[in-house]
């Protein structure tokens, strides 16, 4: 069966000048278009002009002028932490450490055998965590409350004794112990992950998402095989795999870039991912130079690996067929990450990136080493990075210098560090602000165009993948053409379609 989409426009100058457009999908892929009352000659990428002839079991859904363009991806997603975080005691606006312990006195009473809570901010929040003030306020129901960038939790001494960790007189453990914790902490039954997990994605679909590459901590393929089995279709999935899996996955044969079998096309095996080093929120990402008034060995973040070990593990990977994604966020992780590429001599990404010196802006280009960037974080971390990288801000978050460079990007989330919402970080980039406010080096900005093609990876031609945002305004053309408003992230999405299913629609007629 054929299905056809009808009268729909493609969003700006796409060579199409406001004329309509009719789709043609066989088997998930794009097989013609049809150009409606067009008055000039150009056409898409690949496109052929040869319209369909509707046959009688053929399926049409008319977009009744409506744009269409490349569904969304959020290259970086931990899908379980996101689908938890949603149910977990808010703490994102709290901005004293008073304010945290009120809230976390409302929530001691609960039934719940722990108490969770997600969002704090390390480097902004006013006040002194300690153990004894956490203690006062939830006795012995253990209690762990995640910073939002998942580097750092803050612990009461029944948590500390439920997880074996030697308490700390602040109470707050950082990275690879924070790490842990939340692994034992999310810890619940498959069941009910899954149905948590299948309505995010159910979510992310009514925001256009056709796709995700899943960071989760976990044994990813294996989790995401199961869900598919019992009917999680909505997205398409890239599933990393983490250095504790990785001979496993070698011994299974495994390649980045492979689907997975008996999953409908929809799971495709990710990179390994590497944490390098850690977060700027948590003063623990690795910089050239000391945080102001820290001392010590990590007065300049950490790294959790040496260079030598960097490189082995990714050259092991890289010579089993696995790209490896380096987490990589102060200017000194990063210039390690590009020595480490530089020796390997692989391809694959830097996550996050959001100190980059200039001169490593050019190696980014030169090694062809892809920069997975989350830009919605340069609005929550601003204030951060202006009192943590003083001087040095003008290398933060350097889209347009990586644009101009050459330096392919990809735009992501990091859910649930910020919302798993593709739009967000389109408008982050072009904007470099919050809604009302002044935008934060402005000489970065991208173009609404430029932002999009950083979070699609398809077209909309002939032999690409059918997967489709369907809006009812030209995203482009919101405010002037190639530019963004602060209005769009909550314009409807009227359908996305994957694989030319409909997994979201709110359209009136023509849908299933």
């Amino acid at each position: 069966m054929t299905l056809h989409l009808t009268n729909a426009r493609i969003p700006g100058e796409r060579g199409l000048l406001g004329n309509l457009i009719n789709i043609s999908i066989d088997d998930g892929v794009v097989s013609a278009l049809d150009f409606i009352g067009q008055t000039t000659s150009v056409t898409l990428p690949s496109a052929t002009r040869a319209a369909r002839v509707v046959q009688g079991d053929d399926q049409v859904i008319d977009l009744d002028g409506r744009w269409i363009m490349p569904g969304l991806w959020d290259s970086h997603v931990h899908m379980g932490q996101w689908a938890q975080a949603r149910r977990r005691l808010d703490l994102a606006d709290a901005t004293s450490v008073d304010a945290v312990l009120e809230r976390v006195s409302q929530r001691a009473d609960s039934a719940d055998p722990a108490l969770v809570g997600f969002g704090w901010r390390p480097a902004e929040i006013s006040g002194q965590t300690s153990l004894e003030s956490l203690d006062a306020m939830t006795g012995e129901k253990p209690t762990y409350l995640f910073s939002v960038d998942m580097h750092s939790v803050w612990l009461n001494s029944a948590g500390f004794a439920a997880q074996g960790v030697t308490a700390t007189e602040s109470g707050v453990v950082s990275e690879r112990a924070c790490f842990e914790i939340a692994k034992c902490v999310s810890n619940i039954d498959d069941e009910t992950l899954d149905a948590w997990i299948d309505e995010a994605a159910r979510e992310a679909a009514r925001r256009g998402v056709v796709g995700i590459t899943d960071f989760e901590m976990a044994p990813n393929s294996a989790a995401w095989r199961r869900r598919i089995s019992r009917g999680a279709d909505t997205l398409r999935v890239e599933a990393a795999i983490y250095p504790e899996f990785l001979e496993t996955a070698v011994e299974a044969g495994m390649r980045t870039g492979d689907t997975v079998a008996s999953t409908g096309g929809l799971l495709r095996v990710g990179p390994l991912k590497i944490i390098l080093d850690g977060s700027l929120g948590s003063q623990t990402a690795r910089c050239f130079e000391s945080y102001p008034g820290a001392t010590g060995p990590a007065a300049r973040g950490v790294l959790n690996l040496p260079l030598p070990e960097l490189v082995s593990l990714m050259g092991r990977a890289w010579a089993a067929g696995i790209a490896p994604a380096v987490h990589a966020i102060g200017d000194e992780a990063v210039d390690m990450a590009l020595d480490a590429f530089e020796m390997v001599q692989c391809a694959g990404t830097i996550e996050h990136a959001q100190l980059v010196r200039a001169e490593d802006v050019s190696r980014f280009a030169q090694l062809k080493v892809l920069a997975s960037v989350q830009p919605r974080h340069l609005v929550d971390d601003r204030t951060a990075a202006e009192r943590l990288w003083p001087g040095r801000t003008g290398q933060a978050f350097a889209f347009r210098q990586m644009r101009d460079a050459g330096v392919a990007m990809r735009f992501g989330s990091d859910a649930p560090a910020a919302a798993l919402d593709p739009w967000q970080a389109i408008v982050a980039a072009v904007t470099r602000t919050a809604p009302g406010g002044e935008a934060w080096n402005p000489q970065e900005c991208l173009s609404g165009d430029e932002a999009i093609q950083c979070s699609v990876r398809s077209h909309v031609a002939v032999g690409q993948p059918a997967d489709f945002a369907v809006l009812d305004i030209d995203p482009l053309e919101v405010d002037a053409l190639n530019s963004l408003t602060h209005d769009l992230p909550t314009s409807q999405v009227s359908a996305t379609f994957v694989g030319g299913r409909v997994t979201h629609s709110l359209l009136e007629k023509g849908s299933p």
